[in-house]
């Protein structure tokens, strides 16, 4: 099931992604990946501390103002409809200094949308090497029978180019 970005679905929360040629490649709504990925680790590494340690009121505050700072950064290098959904998820907390608990769901939920994104990245570029392999299979069975596959015409243009006759002597 496909869906264009200006149609609904049935969750509001989701941004579905389809395969029309018209729609944006998943690949295409990280802009910044480099930023995004050191941003998750970050949050990840945060999270890890949250679980570890007590935290007192001033800790608690200064991991809550980081999680929001994520947040815009984040922002900053995603394409408006990961932005929008990343808005839409990541709610305020309900006080100034969040407890323990609250800081441990923000971060995990936030932990989690950035792996389900990373997921869906590899996803798509492995689907994009599967459809450019088939491709290229494709255009190798429409070569006439005795004819060179592309590989063969560059082997043999470097072989010609070095002066050999592809012996080794």
């Amino acid at each position: 099931m496909s869906q264009h970005p200006s149609e609904q679905s049935d969750d509001p929360r989701m941004v579905l992604l389809g395969t029309d040629d018209d729609e944006r490649q998943v690949t295409d709504l990280v802009e910044q990946p480099a930023k995004v990925m050191r941003i998750g680790s970050m949050i990840r590494q945060l999270l890890e501390e949250v679980k570890s340690a007590p935290l007192d009121e001033a800790s608690r505050a200064r991991l809550a103002d980081i999680y929001q700072a994520s947040i815009k950064e984040l922002e900053t290098g995603l394409a408006p409809e990961l932005v929008e959904e990343l808005e839409r998820l990541s709610l305020p907390f309900t006080s100034e200094t969040p407890s323990e608990a609250e800081l441990r769901i923000a971060q995990a939920q936030l932990v989690g949308w950035l792996e389900g994104l990373f997921h869906g990245i590899q996803t798509a570029i492995y689907a994009q090497q599967v459809a450019a392999r088939a491709q290229l299979e494709q255009m190798r069975r429409a070569l006439p029978p005795g004819a060179s596959s592309p590989e063969d015409a560059v082997a043999a243009a470097h072989q010609a180019r070095e002066g050999r006759d592809g012996m080794y002597l």
